[in-house]
């Protein structure tokens, strides 16, 4: 075959789309707790528009109907309803607005912090790097939840205080892992160039450095939605949280914990709900973690 055959030919395989090519690409996906968080962002968004019923709203004549497929159970009320007869899977799907506005929220809020701090600490150094370190060594070494409790108890329940106090909290793990892929990064050739070319600090720190720790960033930030959807329950359980009656997870559980022997699906469903997104969210943190890492890609 002459040379302007051949490279017809591979021409068009090139123009040719290659199925195989996109096989990797899918491999190895967790599809259970891709699923399982889909459904969750999909209420979170759209909550208002799915519930079966206004899940404020008491109905006396169904207190603490059973779900549908047991004995006395109402089409209707497909996961039973509560002490005062609002519907379960209404307020489940409800509390995962609550849940992912909170999630969302302090992971953004913690997640910035600490990249800001990991940046000027790592890659300034020095004196400066010795304070911030310090300071997050101080943030890790606390009790999370009990100043978190103490915290809330000051300030009071509310949806922005929980982002606030969590926020505030969390930041320090950002810090103390993003900081060490900062110090490999600096040493990289293209930082050394950067700084022959009389790039400012700033420059380099955002524009060049920043960009190659988002894929960790985004890592931690998934790894943590699950710590802070758990925060926010415990917080929401004890009165903390979010106040009634708007409803939310953990605030369920404990609805339902006084009257668990009789109503056992009031606590129940809530606490299944928390249990499969914090799992779900571990479980894609950890994928991306090895999917992310050109270590594990090699293997």
């Amino acid at each position: 075959m002459n040379g302007k055959g051949q490279a017809k030919n591979e021409s068009q395989e090139m123009g040719r789309p290659n199925p195989g090519r996109f096989k990797g690409v899918f491999r190895g996906i967790p599809w259970t707790p891709v699923i399982i968080l889909g459904l969750f962002l999909f209420c979170g968004l759209f909550g208002s528009f799915l519930t079966p019923h206004d899940p404020l709203k008491t109905d006396l004549r169904a207190i603490k109907k059973p779900p549908f497929f047991m004995k006395d159970g109402d089409p209707r009320y497909l996961l039973g309803t509560d002490n005062i007869g609002r519907d379960i899977l209404s307020r489940i799907i409800a509390g995962a607005g609550v849940s992912l506005q909170v999630g969302f929220a302090v992971v953004v809020f913690a997640g910035s912090i600490g990249a800001l701090v990991a940046l000027f600490s790592a890659y300034l150094g020095g004196w400066v790097d010795t304070i911030l370190m310090r300071i997050t060594d101080v943030f890790l070494s606390m009790p999370y939840l009990i100043i978190a409790i103490a915290l809330a108890a000051v300030l009071g329940p509310s949806k922005n205080n929980v982002i606030l106090i969590m926020g505030i909290l969390g930041w320090a793990g950002y810090a103390r892992v993003l900081r060490g892929e900062v110090l490999r990064i600096k040493t990289a050739d293209f930082i050394k160039l950067a700084q022959v070319a009389r790039a400012g600090k700033m420059r380099i720190m955002f524009v060049h450095i920043f960009p190659n720790i988002v894929n960790t960033l985004v890592v931690l930030a998934t790894l943590q939605l699950g710590n802070v959807i758990i925060m926010e329950s415990s917080l929401s359980f004890l009165g903390l949280g979010v106040p009634p009656p708007e409803p939310a997870w953990g605030s369920m559980v404990a609805d339902g914990r006084v009257i668990i022997s009789t109503a056992w699906w009031v606590s129940t469903w809530p606490g299944i709900a928390i249990m499969l997104v914090v799992l779900s969210s571990n479980l894609l943190g950890d994928w991306l973690r090895l999917r992310l890492d050109p270590k594990f890609r090699q293997l």
